[in-house]
């Protein structure tokens, strides 16, 4: 049973009070950090339509399981609140989904969105529709639109963080010898391999280990960017380069039970094919979540795969993956040295379906 969380109004008072004090100054007041963890968010809407067939669709859309992980992970953690207690600090949260329903003031399903209404480093998307109805149908038409707004948020925030918090060691170190750029998030300070081809960081942890590599090789055909072709490609290029802890024992694309997934998104404005699914090391009882970017290198004549995977037993798995990709989106290839790295994540208003 799916449980959403509810805090006391009282509770809300006080705790507002407390931080709108605690960012007091000089007779002002100086907005206060957006609270709350990743990929959680708070929904406001009304309980009779939180009940209703807009309120499934919209847990439908945000509950739906992260695609690529071995077992069901939720995409959001939601917490429901009535638009009456809708206050104090839940308004801080990072995450913030209103749907306001009145068929009075509006014909059409509507969204819009803006950025730190109420805290800093916070979003606040607000759907406006006529009835509920027109929202389930509206989510019909448009799948996962929310998830994928919020998810797009949070990847953003996640890239800046590491701009901020990155190893400069390993960058360094990856730029010398391929030629270059990533973000490579703080905690990978173990350099297993790099060669000019191949490179390996992780971060060796005994728990929640997380480890990226990034491997070249020389573009020939259009069919390059197929999963057929890219999961090949991958099973060669990690059977000669990431080797178990047994003799013989290697890592491999897990197909028996998932195939991965391959899809096409744009970077800086070029295709980027995107892979994920599963891994296993052969000869070993070891297994996670892979997610691949992959990219043409136009001005070397080469393809660039920058590839983040997880092993983390017997946890979730969802933030790490995640953590991963966002370093994934901070690559660039030589020409791009200068642009900002989270460019690719800005959500247009465009994209928002109105």
């Amino acid at each position: 049973m799916k449980t959403y969380f509810k805090i006391p109004v009282l509770c809300l008072i006080i705790l507002s009070v407390v931080l709108a004090s605690c960012n007091s100054s000089g007779g002002g007041f100086s907005i206060t950090k957006a609270s709350g963890l990743p990929y959680e968010i708070v929904v406001s809407m009304s309980k009779a339509s939180w009940t209703a067939e807009a309120g499934e669709a919209i847990r439908a859309d945000l509950e739906s399981n992260v695609p690529g992980l071995p077992q069901p992970e939720p995409a959001f953690r939601i917490m429901y609140s009535d638009p009456k207690d809708f206050r104090g600090i839940l308004t801080y949260v990072r995450n913030i989904f209103i749907v306001d329903i009145n068929d009075k003031m509006y014909t059409t399903v509507a969204l819009k969105y803006e950025n730190d209404r109420w805290a800093s480093g916070q979003v606040v998307l607000t759907m406006n529709a006529p009835d509920s109805q027109s929202i389930a149908e509206f989510m019909t038409q448009y799948p996962d639109e929310i998830s994928k707004f919020f998810n797009r948020m949070e990847t953003g925030r996640a890239a800046e963080n590491l701009e901020k918090s990155t190893n400069r060691f390993v960058n360094d170190s990856l730029k010398r010898k391929l030629n270059v750029m990533v973000n490579v998030p703080a905690d990978l300070q173990t350099i297993v391999r790099a060669s000019r081809n191949f490179f390996w960081a992780t971060n060796d942890a005994k728990r929640g280990r997380t480890d990226l590599i990034v491997y070249t090789f020389p573009y020939t055909d259009a069919k390059t960017f197929t999963d057929e072709y890219l999961v090949a490609k991958r099973d060669s290029v990690f059977k000669q380069n990431v080797e178990g802890v047994h003799p013989n024992s290697y890592m491999t694309t897990e197909t028996k039970y998932s195939d991965p997934v391959y899809t096409a998104i744009s970077d800086r404005g070029k295709y980027c094919g995107v892979l994920r699914g599963l891994w296993k090391m052969v000869g070993d009882m070891m297994g996670g979540p892979f997610v691949s970017h992959i990219r043409l290198d136009e001005e070397n004549h080469r393809v660039v795969v920058i590839e983040g995977f997880v092993y983390a037993p017997e946890t979730n798995k969802r933030n790490y993956i995640r953590k991963m990709e966002a370093s994934l989106f901070t690559l660039r290839l030589p020409g791009e040295f200068d642009e900002p790295v989270t460019e690719t994540l800005k959500t247009n208003k465009e994209k928002i379906k109105e």
